[in-house]
């Protein structure tokens, strides 16, 4: 192999694909990054064997097919470590790739391409297209109440669901719920629920840029693969069954209470800072016209903010954990926001106030 490549044409795509490398792993060849060139074309892959990410750069010079695996932390550091505007020379001898860029000099040990894994070849049963940024607003609005290490494995993921001309993303940790949704410009006739790992999930959102670049997404029985211009990130799927969101939806709620969405998110970020460290809690009183948040914590201190609200009907108090109310405040884009609640045992459904497009559960807590 001998190419002569410019520093920042290599650099992107090995920051791409270097997301999905373990960089400590069973297989020494995991921690590696497969360079290929074929065509004009390089490629590098990286993967940790559930998700694999592929990105290509192409050549301005002929040079001939080859592949090479090399230890991608260290090429990376090294990479980012020259100075801007740098020519790289790379040739590979035996076990050995020598990398060149002005006065520097740096020999990699190689691993053999043919024994790098790959994800097992597999046709996609349902594919459609969508724009970056609408995929990159279903996964933003919903990623945050993902599980994190849940025995119920099924809940340290993303559903995402396909119900002919709509597509959604669902989360929960078990005691909140995101839900949004986006209409697709034509029918798939078909119905799929999926789950995505948190990881896949992860890279999806590092990767994605926010425009209106179209990208193709492609369902098989066990992967998922994002077909981006830029990339290609295939991911395995979770095993397991989803629990049946719709049946958590709160019914009844006939309490509604309407506020500005960032005199809120101000109100509720204040009241926490004395909220206790571990529960969270905050406790909300409502009466007409108003809304009085209250927290305390082990040290006797408390905090108290009151907020006017759009609310006509019964005196209420009701708890939460302030950081899941925070994180679907920090995350709805409206001016203002609708609560709808019922009881003080019973969950309460946020949405925006002129949006649609995505809606939250989140559960009562008793203080």
């Amino acid at each position: 192999m001998q190419i002569t490549i410019s520093r920042e044409q290599f650099l992107k795509p090995l920051m791409q694909v270097s997301g999905a490398i373990e960089r400590k792993h069973t297989l020494p060849i995991l921690s590696n990054v497969l360079v290929e060139v074929k065509n004009g074309v390089l490629s590098m892959t990286g993967t940790d064997l559930e998700i694999e990410l592929v990105a290509n750069v192409t050549l301005e010079e002929q040079v001939a097919d080859a592949s090479i695996t090399l230890p991608a932390k260290k090429l990376l550091d090294i990479c980012k470590s020259l100075p801007d505007g740098s020519l790289l020379q790379l040739s590979s001898q035996e076990h050995q790739l020598l990398l060149t860029s002005g006065q520097s000099r740096f020999s990699l040990t190689t691993l053999a391409a043919e024994d790098f894994p790959n994800l097992e070849q597999w046709d996609g049963e349902v594919e459609f297209q969508i724009t970056r940024l609408e995929l990159r607003q279903l996964l933003e609005a919903t990623h945050f109440s993902m599980a994190n290490q849940d025995v119920r494995y099924y809940l340290n993921g993303m559903s995402l669901e396909v119900d002919n001309s709509e597509i959604k993303t669902v989360a929960t940790d078990g005691h909140r719920l995101a839900i949004a949704q986006h209409q697709l410009a034509a029918s798939l006739n078909t119905q799929r629920q999926l789950i995505i790992p948190r990881k896949g999930v992860q890279e999806i959102m590092r990767l994605l840029p926010a425009d209106d670049e179209p990208l193709t997404i492609q369902f098989g029985s066990n992967h998922i693969r994002i077909l981006d211009p830029e990339f290609t990130l295939t991911s395995k799927l979770v095993d397991g069954r989803f629990p049946d969101y719709r049946r958590v939806l709160p019914r009844g709620g006939d309490k509604l209470v309407n506020a500005n969405r960032e005199w809120l998110r101000s109100a509720f970020q204040r009241v926490s800072i004395l909220s206790n460290e571990k529960f969270r809690g905050v406790r909300l009183n409502l009466s007409n016209g108003m809304l009085k948040i209250s927290a305390n914590n082990p040290e006797q201190e408390q905090a108290e903010e009151t907020v006017e609200v759009e609310y006509q009907g019964d005196d209420l108090e009701i708890g939460f954990n302030v950081s899941y109310l925070l994180d679907v405040l920090n995350t709805l884009k409206t001016e203002d926001v609708q609560f709808t609640l019922a009881d003080t045992n019973s969950s309460a459904l946020i949405e925006g106030a002129s949006d649609d497009s995505a809606m939250y559960v989140v559960m009562p807590m008793r203080l």
